[in-house]
């Protein structure tokens, strides 16, 4: 007997499911069922995703200024608010959660216009377009980084942390090891937008290193199917032992070992950087919306447990230096790996499920930021 149907609802690439995975992990263990509404790109991740039934629900994103692009999802989106309402009539979820991303405005468009209990997870700094479209509607909004002080709804907003996945709390067990002059572990990712300038900009900065220091590297790099075969080649030419793949199921095992992170900074990579510990050179993608990435890298970077460059500013020879003066500073990596799980939040899944289970029962935002655990 569960205590009922959380429907969580979010878009298909990793920085909006992974969240969602983590609370679906926190609410099945808590005795109630879950239900995802998500889009087709989320086949790749849904094989681990803890949901009792996964739904795809039609949407589409308005981005374009010709008239029939625009009507051609608005009809769409229509179809998907029915297609929603008729999934909730059979469902009868407690509670429907948002995590961003177009297909979630369906299904929270459909949730509260039929008066069921809502609210929205921003995994960034800045809101994102979805959740701007949605925040005036529902309860509730938890942030990743958002403010409970000072924003447009910052008396119905609380600053939960992101949620990470149970991998992602395992590798934290990980002590960092430092690294004064044996194998160096470098894990390079872009998530699902930006990996083609590390394809390019990172072996190039490591053929420009001391061959003594490229002797010690052992890499884990993320790269798109086009370009892979070439990073491959890449590592190859130089004698360097590489692990490179458009996607690795076991990528927060990798965090946990190594010694320096290269990647972009996405809501869910500074949130899971952050509760592993582990040093980072983030480069904010230059063409994110609203530039979310660079406020989520401020934030890590503020309380020392991260360097941000932008992309601009990281030449060839900048990037072989810096990776250079790392390999030879493990002091220095040690306290920013310090630095950086001070900043993380291990429990936000359990604070984010406390919140969702208040909404659930019928309690307004005040109450539970005044029971709040």
């Amino acid at each position: 007997m569960t205590k009922g149907i959380v429907l969580l609802a979010a878009g298909g690439t990793g920085g909006h499911l992974f969240p969602a995975e983590a609370l679906a992990h926190e609410l099945k263990a808590g005795g109630w069922a879950v239900h995802l509404v998500t889009d087709s790109r989320a086949e790749r991740f849904a094989g681990k995703f803890p949901a009792d039934e996964i739904h795809i629900v039609p949407s589409a994103t308005i981005g374009s200024k010709n008239p029939v692009s625009v009507a051609r999802s608005l009809f769409t989106l229509w179809k998907g608010i029915r297609t929603a309402r008729q999934l909730m009539a059979r469902l009868k979820p407690k509670v429907v959660v948002g995590f961003g991303g177009y297909p979630t405005l369906p299904p929270l468009l459909a949730a509260t216009g039929m008066g069921i209990p809502s609210m929205i997870h921003e995994q960034n700094a800045v809101m994102g377009r979805a959740n701007k479209a949605l925040a005036a509607r529902v309860k509730a909004i938890a942030g990743g980084f958002l403010p409970e002080t000072g924003g447009s709804y910052s008396d119905k907003t609380v600053t939960t942390g992101n949620p990470v996945r149970p991998a992602v709390l395992e590798a934290a067990t990980i002590p960092y090891e430092t690294s004064a002059d044996g194998e160096f572990r470098l894990v390079v990712f872009g998530g699902s937008q930006g990996a083609q300038f590390f394809s390019k900009a990172i072996p190039s900065a490591i053929a420009a290193m001391e061959p003594a220091d490229r002797a010690r590297l052992k890499i884990t790099q993320q790269a798109r199917p086009e370009d892979r075969d070439e990073v491959v080649r890449s590592y190859a030419d130089l004698g360097i032992p590489a692990e490179v793949s458009p996607f690795f199921t076991d990528m927060a095992s990798r965090i946990g070992h190594a010694h320096l992170v290269v990647s972009r900074s996405g809501a869910s990579t500074v949130s899971e950087v952050s509760v592993i510990g582990r040093p980072s050179i983030l480069v904010p993608y230059p063409h994110a919306l609203d530039h979310d990435q660079a406020a989520n890298a401020a934030v890590l970077a503020a309380g020392g447990g991260a360097k941000v460059i932008a992309q601009s500013e990281l030449s060839t020879e900048r990037l072989s230096s810096i990776v250079s003066k790392a390999m030879h500073d493990p002091s220095g990596m040690a306290a920013m790996a310090a630095n950086a799980r001070k900043a993380g939040k291990p429990d936000a899944a359990r604070l984010l499920a406390s919140m969702v289970e208040a909404i659930a029962g019928g309690k307004t935002i005040a109450q539970f930021k005044g029971e709040r655990p």
